[in-house]
């Protein structure tokens, strides 16, 4: 149990480190990523305003069959999908103290895939 709670408030720093250095606003607001162990759960925020202006997960794809980074690929391209609607055309990239690689990465391309740009 030590060693994960090390690892966590490993990642935390990092978060908070790299959030200290990324703003969203309305017109480009920062989509933030997190996993759990089952999920992925990503969101566009306008700091400016304290406001999410869109958020989706991987509960809400369609695709349950597949692995986590495809489900994360098709999470990206849903969460542009939703973007696009409200008129936001591009993103700040908020890895959440993850590595960029993996899900994270997947969601990152999707997003791209999508129609965002990052």
């Amino acid at each position: 149990m030590k060693i994960i709670k090390k690892l966590n408030q490993t990642r935390l720093r990092r978060k908070a480190r790299t959030r200290a250095k990324i703003f969203g606003t309305q017109e480009k607001p920062r989509l933030s990523v997190f996993r759990s162990n089952l999920y992925t759960y990503a969101q566009l925020i306008d700091d400016l305003n304290g406001k999410t202006l869109a958020s989706a997960s991987t509960k809400e794809v369609k695709e349950k069959n597949k692995n986590k980074i495809q489900e994360a690929e098709a999470l990206g391209e849903l969460i542009a999908k939703k973007a696009i609607e409200k008129k936001i055309d591009a993103a700040i990239f908020n890895r959440g103290g993850y590595a960029y690689h993996g899900r994270v990465k997947a969601v990152a391309e999707g997003a791209r895939k999508g129609g965002l740009k990052i």
